[in-house]
């Protein structure tokens, strides 16, 4: 059985296969690219990062409230969220603050969002 996506006509644009090669990211980009495909691979994160959207600063515990989640489960994603890059925090005493880092996140949950709404062809 043959593969439908297989090219059944032999064809070769060496002038735009050697572009596409040069444009090509290396593949250290490549992996840190498939690192944060992958912590935006979670649900949970992924609602955290819906939630700091707003551009709020927001504690631990507002996060936990709005999620539902234990606190040590928040804590423990807003880590990895962190640890990545993808949120900053500041202490104030017994109390972190979490924001998203830039509008990167925002947009492309905005942008994901559209694009589940469209109808699948």
């Amino acid at each position: 059985m043959s593969d439908p996506d297989e090219c059944k006509v032999p064809c070769y644009k060496a002038t735009i296969v050697a572009r596409l090669k040069a444009q090509m990211p290396s593949d250290e980009e490549l992996q840190r690219l498939a690192g944060l495909f992958g912590l935006l691979a979670d649900p949970t994160r992924l609602r955290i990062i819906g939630a700091l959207t707003s551009g709020e600063e927001l504690c631990v515990c507002d996060v936990s409230h709005v999620l539902g989640l234990s606190l040590s489960a928040t804590s423990h994603q807003l880590r990895k969220l962190r640890e990545a890059g993808c949120v900053t925090f500041r202490n104030d005493g017994r109390m972190a603050y979490y924001r998203l880092r830039d509008d990167f996140l925002a947009g492309l949950m905005a942008q994901g969002r559209l694009q589940m709404a469209r109808p699948v062809p």
